[in-house]
């Protein structure tokens, strides 16, 4: 059985930007070092970010959720050989990479948006192809051009993409807007999963939610879009579709599922009870710290996954988490092994 770390992240670098056509080079992203912030992290404030993104006139830092328990060189996946070679000694046989930049709206202008996407886009078909099959990804599509999605995910379906980012909130729209019926569609037809990541895609709650907790700003979101799809009918109306939700821990899920039962009943409707994650084809990515056997005997075992968070430095960082999960012991080895093989397998279609 393959071992599949179902969140892994790509930290972007100058050389993200180097597929863009010779007209859109003025849009790439610029870095920006504070020297002050840079003295503080020598003195060891490692959570002081010394660099920036310049995008379009706003800043976004470069180098604020680092994993020091990774090299630049396997964060960037400047050495490829690098990242395979830690992959082994973490007992892992594949990753599935997430951007770190992308996890917010970064430019309301679509053409800008666009081309960072197409650039990012071909940079990882690039890893793939060196990763020889042992890292995939999760493409970005440029939605404010729901033809250019189209054919960035075929791109991505050809280059060793297996899933398409999404957040859960995506400007002023709720991705179970129709807006995005046609991404559903040819991601149906492709076979390539919605990912829903830990995200903010709303500029103006980006800003105000920021002010306080990680939670607000980038947990709350795809928890919400969790309980919009099953409650707006996406999984009939797309029934060849997946959906990941990913980096939001499940210990949630009992709980939205129990508000959701009382809606179903209230409307006369048929509650699946266990079956509503494999029956809706909805994963959930869990945590070490969550209390899996509590989860499990809400939702069953069938569409639980788990990632590390590799290249990242937050609450749901934990580079050994794979392994950890499987020396626990607190469930059975039937259910990890889904956890850990089956389940991501069927999730991202590897």
């Amino acid at each position: 059985m393959a071992v599949i770390d179902a969140d892994a992240h790509v930290v972007e670098w100058e050389r993200t930007w180097e597929y863009m056509g010779e007209g859109e080079r003025g849009l790439a992203p610029r870095v920006m070092i504070f020297k002050e912030q840079e003295e503080r992290k020598r003195k060891g404030r490692r959570f002081a970010p010394s660099e920036y993104w310049m995008i379009g006139g706003r800043v976004f830092a470069k180098d604020g959720n680092i994993g020091f328990d990774t090299s630049r060189e396997t964060r960037e996946l400047e050495d490829v050989e690098a990242r395979l070679s830690h992959m082994d000694s973490l007992g892992v046989d594949i990753q599935v990479l997430y951007p770190s930049l992308f996890l917010r709206t970064l430019t309301p202008l679509p053409h800008v948006d666009t081309a960072l996407c197409r650039s990012y886009n071909r940079w990882l078909a690039d890893i793939w192809k060196a990763g020889k099959g042992r890292l995939r990804w999760v493409l970005m599509p440029p939605l404010h051009y729901i033809d250019k999605t189209v054919e960035e995910l075929n791109f991505g379906k050809e280059h060793g993409a297996c899933g398409i980012f999404i957040r859960g909130l995506e400007g002023e729209k709720l991705p179970t807007d129709p807006y995005f019926f046609p991404l559903y569609e040819e991601a149906s037809r492709l076979g390539l999963p919605i990912c829903v990541h830990a995200s903010q895609g709303n500029m103006d709650a980006a800003e105000i939610l920021g002010r306080g907790s990680s939670l607000g700003q980038f947990k709350f979101g795809p928890i919400n879009l969790f309980g919009s799809v099953l409650l707006s009918g996406l999984p009939k109306k797309f029934p060849d579709l997946r959906w990941g939700f990913v980096e939001v821990s499940a210990e949630w899920v009992p709980y939205v599922m129990n508000h959701l039962e009382i809606g179903y009943r209230k409307n006369g409707a048929a509650w699946p009870g266990r079956e509503l994650l494999k029956e809706s084809r909805i994963y959930v990515a869990c945590q070490t710290s969550d209390d899996l056997p509590y989860i499990l005997e809400h939702a069953g075992d069938d569409n639980i996954v788990v990632g590390s968070d590799y290249g990242h430095d937050d609450t749901a960082s934990e580079i050994d988490a794979l392994r950890k999960l499987k020396a626990d012991g607190k469930v059975s080895s039937e259910s990890i092994d889904k956890i850990l093989g089956a389940n991501p397998q069927a999730l991202y279609a590897i």
